[in-house]
Parts: structure tokens; C-alpha cells; sequence
């Protein structure tokens, strides 16, 4: 029936039809990924100059009258993608990985499958640390995937990692052992996920090692544990010789750059609790500066450590691993951290590493065996 007879008719007349309240179409999740790729086609047909009836630039090309088909994606011009750049200042130099010693430890690394922070946190110093007579290497035990995920921090995160391997501390005392280090640094990812954190494991790791004659120094660099006192008990009591838990940035700072779970009051108990329960070991804690923190800021956090009975005392620039993770705030000029250094000195911690590239554990070799360690065996 014509349109004009549907009229005449009236709207009474008029039939809808009525759809389906539910369509018998699978979900999409279900449908078949095998149909034939037809997009190629769509240049066959006419395009918007068959429509014109004057020449019109798009995005720089001209479209006349007539052309056939597509105008070719390679004439367009490609948009300009502007990848994002932090310029740093011109004292950020970090002597490239070189030379034989640094080989053999990267070729351990790899033979014997272990995590090393100097790699995974992509450190600027990994070509100093692990080269010379006084090399370092931090290695991260209980594997690669950490439980908090701190803004600062390049390590995978994820709810419940992989379980811990018995065959760890064997596998890194060996390694170790194999090096021929002076210092060893052994720093863990966060378990929250076990009942006592992984310190049982962290333990174990320092015992192994420390069971044959020839082991080095050894820090272990933890975390809070969530300020359970029997975990610092069993770390504090495996043999170490230096207990290291970072503080990472100033109280007014900590809830934009670490994770929630960290706390500032907890940490500085933790550090005080090692201490007090071991009186032998050697305390260390970390800043980071440029994450938006001031210089008082950093100074009262430094009183705190001392009042907390921490012995030793790195600081250094935050710098960005990837674009995802929190900005710079600011690059601290060589100058503070001089001054910083000092300050630390006059409070009275037994040692200050204070600089733009230092880490919590760079060239801590060093630093503790010429520095700290050997004076205070000697008497």
C-alpha cells in the first residue's frame, strides 16, 4: 500500500509490530572471532568527493570533484604524538655498566634466577655498585611481586603473589658466596599476604649465608612487617649485621607517596624496636627529597630517626621510573644535600651519605666497610 493510502486509512489502522522483549543473540564474549575481514571493501565504494561539487581540503589533502574511491591513508598527514620528557639537571651522571666484575654478577643473576632491586627498581647506579673491589649488589629475596603498591615504586604489585621458594636461601647464599662480595645488601618485597610477613624467610636467607666462614657484611633492608614484633624479633636475631628499614619520605608526605599501609609513627617504631631488642645491630633508614616535602620537613624527619636510635642515615633525589608512576617535584641541588649532610652529622648519626644519585644502598660496600664497620670491630 501506498504512503498517501496508509493516510487515508487513519493511525488507527496503522500496525506496529511489536519486538521481542529479548533478542536470541549469544553475548558478545560468544561470538565467533572467524568471520572474514571485510574492511578492505569499504574503499571500494564512493567517498565524499563524489558528493561535492567544488575541490575542499581535509587535514591538508585536497578532495576535487571526481577522484575515485579513497583518498590513501598514507597522504594524510600523521598526527604529531609529543612523548612526555623530564629534563634532568646536568648533575645527574651515573657511570655507564661496565667491565668484568659487572658481567660476572650479571651473569650469576641471570644463571640462578634471582631478583635483584638494582634491576628491577632500575637504579642509576647499578654500573658503580657493581663494579670495583668494594661491589654491591642488593638482592631481592621472595621474589618480584610485592603486595603495596607505593607511588615512588617500579616493583610489580599484585593481591597474593606467587608462594615463597624454600630453595631460595641456599640458591642465594651460593650466589654470594660465588661473587666474592664484601657487603651484601638483601631487601624483600612486601608479603601482607603472610602471616608473618616473610620474615621467617628473610631469616632463614641472613642464616644460610652467614653459616660459612667467608660470608660478608649483610644488611637486610625490610619492611614493617604491619609492626608485628615477632617478625623484627626473628630478622634482628638471624645473624645480620646491619637492619635497615627505609622511612622513604617526610610524615606530611607519606599518605601521596607510599601505600596506604605504611605508616610514618610505625616505621620509626619498628627501627627503634630492632634496636632495642638487639642492641648489636646497626640501624639504617632512607629519604627520598623532591617529592614535595620542605627542607624543615626533612630536617624534623631526621630528628626523629636519631630519636628513634637510627644509626645510619641515606638521602637522596626521587626519580621517576615511568611516566605512570608520581612526578618530581623538584630536583634538590647538590648544595641541600651537603647541608642535609651535615645537619645529619651534627645530630649525631654515625654516618650520612647525602647526594643526588645516592640510594639506600649505593656503594654501601664502601661506604660501612671503610666508613663504619671496621672501626667499630676494631674497637
Amino acid at each position: 500500500m501506498c504512503l498517501a493510502g496508509m493516510l487515508r486509512l487513519g493511525r488507527s489502522s496503522l500496525r506496529y509490530p511489536t519486538l521481542p522483549t529479548k533478542l536470541n543473540v549469544p553475548p558478545l564474549r560468544y561470538l565467533s572471532n572467524s568471520a572474514p575481514d571485510r574492511s578492505h571493501e569499504l574503499g571500494e565504494g564512493p567517498g565524499l568527493e563524489y558528493f561535492l561539487d567544488k575541490p575542499v581540503e581535509i587535514l591538508g589533502t585536497e578532495i576535487k570533484p571526481g577522484m575515485a574511491g579513497r583518498t590513501p591513508r598514507k597522504e594524510l598527514p600523521k598526527p604529531k604524538v609529543r612523548k612526555p620528557h623530564e629534563k634532568k639537571p646536568e648533575w645527574f651522571k651515573a657511570k655507564a655498566p661496565m667491565g668484568e666484575q659487572y658481567q660476572h654478577l650479571k651473569k650469576t643473576v641471570k644463571e640462578l634466577n634471582l631478583a635483584t632491586v638494582c634491576e628491577e627498581a632500575k637504579c642509576p647506579n647499578i654500573g658503580e655498585c657493581w663494579s670495583g673491589n668494594a661491589a654491591t649488589a642488593t638482592i631481592m629475596i621472595m621474589g618480584d611481586t610485592c603486595t603495596r603498591a607505593c607511588r615512588f615504586c617500579h616493583i610489580k604489585t599484585a593481591k597474593r603473589p606467587p608462594p615463597l621458594d624454600p630453595d631460595e636461601p641456599p640458591r642465594v647464599a651460593k650466589a654470594i658466596l660465588d661473587w666474592g662480595l664484601k657487603y651484601v645488601v638483601f631487601t624483600m618485597v612486601n608479603r601482607d599476604d603472610l602471616s608473618d610477613g616473610g620474615a621467617a624467610h628473610v631469616a632463614e636467607t641472613v642464616r644460610t649465608l652467614k653459616a660459612d666462614q667467608n660470608a660478608p657484611w649483610v644488611e637486610a633492608l625490610v619492611g614493617d612487617f604491619e609492626g608485628n614484633p615477632e617478625a623484627i624479633k626473628l630478622v634482628a636475631d638471624a645473624g645480620l649485621d646491619v637492619y635497615a628499614h627505609n622511612i622513604e619520605t617526610v610524615r606530611e608526605c607519606t599518605p601521596f607517596v607510599r601505600d596506604r599501609r605504611a605508616d610514618y609513627d610505625q616505621s620509626m617504631w619498628c627501627l627503634q624496636f630492632a634496636k632495642e631488642h638487639n642492641p648489636t645491630l646497626v640501624t639504617k633508614s632512607s629519604i627520598m627529597v623532591g617529592c614535595g616535602e620542605t627542607e624543615e620537613q626533612v630536617i624534623q624527619t631526621m630528628r626523629d630517626l636519631r630519636a628513634h636510635n637510627v644509626d645510619i642515615l641515606t638521602l637522596g633525589q626521587y626519580l621517576r621510573p615511568t611516566t605512570r608512576h608520581m612526578p618530581v617535584a623538584e630536583y634538590v641541588k647538590p648544595a641541600v644535600f651537603d647541608k642535609y649532610k651535615e645537619i645529619g652529622e651534627d645530630m649525631g648519626f654515625a654516618f650520612v651519605a647525602s647526594g643526588p644519585l645516592v640510594r639506600s644502598s649505593y656503594k654501601a660496600g664502601e661506604f660501612f666497610l671503610e666508613n663504619y664497620l671496621n672501626k667499630r670491630k676494631g674497637g
